[in-house]
């Protein structure tokens, strides 16, 4: 079977390549502290910025799979190096460059997102992100690489934990009974990609080379409210409707004075002051994963925080 390598082990890149792995595909997995072995992928420490390593690394790789990011108030120093290596790896070993992206690039816009809109945004973030692949699609056109991106919205689900704002905020304490608290208006409509649909859907357009060259949304199931999801996840778990509360404005703004990682959300606050919706039928009408049904993933979600926080790994 083939050799496939994954940057990165936060949620994307473990299910990415454990998915790959139950596949019967070789998986080597890249992260700078590296991991012990686990069945059916081998763990290496590198930066992978560092060029020369990734390219020994990857050589004979069919795809690598970019599921690594920097820390967020970090993307305007650390995603160029990080970007500009993996492009050169790709070209360097032939392997195809399989990006996961996310909807930053757009900006604020009207409607649902489509992958025809254009990569507008203004915000540092944003800016970055849509330069990212960019330049891999340049090089891509120029015939020097081979390269596709997969655009997801905010992750949910199983493994999703400290960075999803469906996750570990949200998700104990509703367990628990507990009001929870969310960015911008519970009301909003909301597009949230699951977590095991990412994972399938960069496994699947890296054996497909009519999707490389251009970039696809993740099959995702149409929006649902903050407060919607809460409610499901309540009457999945029982323990009855809880409160939900939008952090207002002012609390953020003073929040930020402490907290890096809220300093940077103020940039896209957008996304949840008003809907937020991604049109994902231009990959479901070409390929074949489909996304997850929501009661499924709901269902899925509640198990596993429960098995984690009976395990003390949560924040229970």
């Amino acid at each position: 079977m083939s050799f496939h390598v994954v940057i990165g082990f936060g949620p994307a890149g473990s299910a990415t390549a454990r998915l790959l792995a139950e596949q019967g595909r070789t998986v080597r997995v890249v992260t700078r502290s590296g991991r012990s072995p686990e069945p059916g992928i081998e763990h290496v420490a590198l930066d992978a910025t560092d060029t020369e390593g990734l390219i020994d690394v990857a050589q004979g790789a069919a795809a690598i799979h970019s599921c690594a990011a920097p820390p967020y108030h970090h993307w305007a120093g650390d995603w160029p190096p990080l970007a500009s290596s993996l492009c050169a790896t790709a070209e360097e070993t032939g392997a195809v460059l399989v990006m996961l992206g996310n909807l930053y690039g757009y900006g604020p816009v009207d409607g649902p997102m489509t992958e025809e809109l254009p990569l507008a945004a203004t915000g540092t973030k944003g800016r970055v992100r849509a330069a990212v692949w960019e330049q891999a699609r340049e090089l891509h056109e120029q015939g020097r690489i081979r390269a596709v991106e997969v655009r997801a919205s905010d992750f949910f689900g199983p493994g999703v934990t400290d960075g999803g704002h469906l996750a570990a905020r949200v998700v104990p304490p509703l367990l628990r009974g507990k009001s929870v608290t969310t960015l911008g208006d519970p009301d909003a409509p909301h597009s949230w990609t699951y977590l095991p649909d990412v994972a399938r859907t960069l496994v699947e357009v890296a054996d497909q080379e009519r999707a490389w060259g251009r970039a696809w949304h993740v099959p995702t199931q149409p929006p649902l409210s903050v407060r919607e999801m809460v409610g499901r996840l309540c009457a999945q778990a029982g323990t009855g409707p809880v409160a939900v509360r939008g952090l207002p404005s002012p609390a953020v703004g003073v929040a930020a004075l402490f907290s890096p990682l809220l300093r940077e959300l103020k940039e896209i606050r957008y996304q949840f002051d008003r809907p937020f919706v991604v049109n994902s039928s231009a990959y479901e009408s070409a390929f074949a994963v489909r996304s997850t049904p929501v009661d499924e993933q709901i269902k899925e979600t509640v198990a596993w925080w429960r098995e984690r926080i009976a395990a003390g790994g949560g924040h229970g």
